[in-house]
């Protein structure tokens, strides 16, 4: 049975903008780093994975209104007064470009309005007959690790030479907690990065203990309302102090499985789909051999 291979095209692509150095540039000066970078880590996993269906996720919204109702603060240090992604220009040049790519390689992508590319892929993961295969940087994509669905992550954020497979035992052994249980221990922990506060007072062991005996955020409410005990030492109080918060990171840190995805055909493309608009970027971009690799990964060849 072959295998989905679903991309977090922003995480792989902010990563080829920062891992190629900024001087590798198109004819006309047009910056290109992301480009080829982004396209040599294509080659790089369809030559090592070798999925029979690819399909490249998208963020429509990288700062959902939803999430943002629940926790005013999610992202909201990475947000521009317009309420834009702060991306440096010399990458958000190359978005477009990337995307021109994809298009006229065949290679297929998906998005929904209002839900990020993480949404795109719990939802692509969830309908899956097949295994199916993450990539990306981002560890809060670890929620979606399933071995009896045969979901794994294929974790780039060390880069792409240091992947790490990730799949229940993985997430076991990395934070010690149920291989499923990501969600609960990151709503718990808190992440910077994400504006998201966690539990004041607490940290990844406390986090960690907790997801071990209540499983979810939900079964540790519910036992706080029980008058359960079991609880590690002082963490009962954290958590009935940070009760508002709690109650609404469920809503953030989950990722969905539900969202409004399109039916997208993933298969590898056998020919491309605009081999004229392919060949003129290539011609105007000089993507050279990265282009050239990825073709030969995905065994295309121009008409």
């Amino acid at each position: 049975m072959g295998s989905l291979m679903l991309l977090d095209s922003a995480s792989m692509y902010f990563r080829a903008f920062y891992g190629v150095p900024e001087t590798m540039t198109a004819p006309d000066g047009t910056p290109v780093n992301a480009v080829r970078g982004f396209l040599d880590m294509i080659a790089r996993l369809v030559r090592a994975r070798r999925p029979s269906q690819l399909v490249a996720c998208l963020d429509e919204s990288w700062r959902p209104a939803f999430r943002v109702a629940a926790i005013s603060s999610y992202k909201e240090h990475r947000a521009n007064p317009d309420g834009s992604e702060q991306v440096p220009d010399a990458l958000t040049a190359q978005i477009p470009l990337i995307m021109d790519v994809l298009a006229a390689a065949g290679i297929a992508t998906a998005g929904a309005a209002g839900y990020e590319a993480d949404d795109i892929i719990g939802t692509l993961a969830a309908r899956a007959g097949t295994p199916v295969e993450v990539v990306t940087g981002d560890r809060d994509l670890f929620q979606v690790v399933d071995d009896e669905r045969g979901v794994r992550v294929l974790y780039i954020g060390r880069g792409l030479a240091k992947l790490e497979v990730m799949d229940e035992a993985a997430v076991t052994a990395k934070y010690q907690i149920p291989g499923r249980g990501y969600a609960a221990f990151a709503a718990l922990r808190g992440d910077p990065s994400d504006g998201l506060p966690g539990v004041p007072g607490g940290g990844e062991k406390t986090a960690a203990a907790l997801v071990r005996v209540f499983g979810s955020v939900a079964g540790m409410l519910a036992a706080i309302d029980a008058g359960h005990g079991g609880w590690p030492a002082g963490s009962r109080a954290k958590l009935v102090a940070a009760r508002p918060y709690l109650e609404a990171s469920v809503d953030v840190v989950a990722v969905a499985v539900d969202a409004p995805v399109p039916e997208v055909a993933g298969q590898l493309p056998i020919r491309p789909a605009d081999p004229a608009a392919l060949a003129e970027l290539d011609e105007r971009l000089e993507l050279g051999s990265s282009l050239a690799r990825m073709m030969s990964a995905l065994a295309l060849r121009p008409e």
